[in-house]
């Protein structure tokens, strides 16, 4: 504050003189201030211009940066700057990473339709190929939205006997596999 109120009146009193008034020393003075011209100096990227790349990092992640993160991004790019600063530049922009998604249950066992009595048993070993069947359905995330593949696959078979791909999870999905399709492959041993 008394330097502020120095630097102020310098041009009318002498700064010597204002130093001896106001009980600081003139040392005192121009350190205060040349050690502010060399942190400014210090600081070659304006606060637009930092946003901006701690945007581009935030982005090129999908958000899923947060500050310690970006600002390891930032130094590695070879951008100097401090953790503070990109912490507080993020806090004032607004640039939160985004939590981890909550899992969902997505299975929904209260409906009417027959669930399927379990006749192997567990028993995995087959006399002949043909005789069971195994199925699965696999939730694959793309830019488009989820991806279903259905796929079918014969015990005592080196490979998969059928798979279906959908845009939707719906029992006509899982039966275009079951009745094969254009996708059947059978290998047999």
């Amino acid at each position: 504050m008394k330097y502020a109120l120095i630097r102020r009146h310098r041009r009318v009193w002498p700064i010597r003189v204002q130093c001896r008034m106001l009980g600081v020393s003139v040392a005192g003075y121009h350190e205060h201030f040349v050690g502010r011209l060399h942190m400014a100096r210090r600081r070659h990227l304006s606060a637009e211009a930092l946003v901006v790349q701690i945007r581009a990092v935030y982005v090129a992640n999908r958000g899923a940066y947060g500050w310690p993160r970006v600002w390891r991004a930032l130094r590695a790019q070879g951008i100097r700057v401090g953790k503070q600063r990109v912490q507080k530049r993020m806090r004032q922009h607004g640039i939160r990473a985004r939590g981890k998604r909550r899992f969902r249950v997505t299975t929904d066992s209260r409906h009417g339709l027959s669930i399927a009595p379990n006749l192997l048993n567990r028993n995995f070993t087959v006399a002949m190929p043909n005789q069971a069947w195994s199925g699965d359905i696999t939730y694959i995330p793309t830019n488009q939205g989820w991806l279903f593949l259905v796929s079918m696959t014969a015990f005592k078979c080196t490979g998969m006997i059928t798979y279906t791909r959908g845009d939707r999870s719906c029992t006509h999905t899982h039966l275009a596999s079951h009745t094969s399709g254009p996708h059947t492959r059978p290998v047999w041993i």
